[in-house]
């Protein structure tokens, strides 16, 4: 069981529950084990996802090797061959790179800016990823993949709306859609499966495509380093203790870092939410906007609920009700911070669900109970 946050007072218990725990608040047991929809995967499909990494919610790929000229021409079943990152051999292959007028150069690092999987590469790595892509533009209702095809790239999201298709006993059915943003098909890269979703644009739209060999290359073999960083400290996170170590993987191959000074603002109250937060090191303060109490400015003042710490984490709540922020984060002192964005959060911590949604009702009713129906606090939704 995790360490609990450290309440300022009673009514602050419940709320840093809310925000750095709240099924560690409300129930006294571990975290259920993983249950993905019944109406999305049968148990033997269940059980292939566990034992062979398969992921019915992202479209997936696996390492073969393909000329450039013909990256878009559909894939037949290939062998893929082993790759080990953590051997340090030589790097012979020669550098991919496609030319890019500076226009297009700009639109895909505007594209590529919040793609958690290149926060952790050095400045001569993201270049030579940004070389090495490039533009696809696609038609509505073109395939850019299929479910169960081998794949030969990785693609980040310019614009355009894309389902996810996933085909189970004849009948498909959309899974999620991609709406202007997001990228697709590194897993596949990292485990080696085929395709476990079909990917169909419902509009027009831009991506842009990275070749197996470059993503092995670079993105897995950095991935491999910042598992062994980063191994030990998923392990010992509360939530996730749960979860297989090969689920746990899964989240380190996803995560971003993201360094805070003191003072500065992670998360705003009454802003959309996009990202889910786990503290590395430092101190976290969570703020709420109180009805009453105002500054000097006449503004409302936000009032201090509670303190996270090392190994837990805040941000979930807005993201499992679909909801505003309901309150703000302040980094205490320098913090350093794992970033998981949406769609891994609802990918790769659906098992936690079920009991945050719970939770979120049980700690309503707690409050209800303890201050009334009237709070001193200012919804988040205003």
């Amino acid at each position: 069981m995790a360490d609990e946050v450290k309440p300022i007072s009673p009514l602050k218990n419940l709320l840093a529950g809310g925000f750095g725990g709240m099924c560690l608040v409300f129930v006294g047991h571990p975290l259920d084990t993983v249950k993905l929809p019944p109406d999305i995967c049968s148990w033997d499909v269940v059980w292939s996802i566990h034992h062979r990494n398969y992921d019915p919610w992202r479209a997936n790929q696996v390492l073969v090797t393909v000329p450039i000229p013909g990256r878009f021409d559909r894939r037949v079943s290939v062998c893929a061959e082993t790759y080990n990152p953590d051997e340090e051999e030589e790097d012979t292959d020669p550098r991919v790179i496609h030319p890019k007028t500076d226009q297009q150069r700009c639109r895909l690092q505007e594209a590529c800016k919040d793609i958690l999987l290149f926060k952790n590469l050095d400045p001569e790595q993201l270049s030579q990823v940004l070389d090495a892509m490039f533009e696809r533009t696609v038609k509505v209702d073109e395939h850019v993949i299929d479910q169960g095809d081998d794949g030969d790239n990785f693609y980040v999201i310019e614009r355009g709306t894309y389902d996810i298709l996933v085909t189970k006993d004849n009948q498909t059915r959309s899974v999620g859609q991609y709406d202007n943003h997001g990228s697709f098909g590194e897993l596949a890269l990292m485990y080696n499966t085929p395709r476990a979703a079909t990917i169909v644009a419902t509009s027009e739209g831009s991506l842009w495509g990275l070749d197996r060999v470059t993503f092995r290359r670079i993105i897995v073999k950095n991935n491999a380093k910042k598992r062994k960083m980063f191994e030990s400290f998923i392990e010992s996170v509360p939530l996730l203790k749960s979860l297989e170590v090969s689920e746990r993987m899964k989240i380190v191959d996803v995560i971003g870092e993201k360094v805070y000074k003191d003072g500065e603002r992670i998360i705003t109250q009454g802003e959309k939410a996009d990202s889910f937060y786990i503290i590395e090191s430092g101190e976290v303060s969570i703020l709420i906007k109180s009805k009453t109490k105002v500054n000097k400015d006449g503004e409302n003042q936000e009032v201090e609920i509670a303190r996270c710490h090392k190994g837990q984490y805040f941000g979930e709540l807005a993201l499992v009700t679909n909801k505003p922020r309901a309150a703000s984060a302040y980094a205490v002192g320098d913090v350093k911070c794992l970033v998981m964005d949406v769609q891994a959060f609802e990918r790769l911590l659906g098992p936690c669900m079920d009991i945050m949604k719970r939770n979120i009702s049980h700690y309503e009713e707690q409050l209800v109970k303890m201050f009334g129906s009237s709070m001193d606090l200012i919804d988040p939704g205003q």
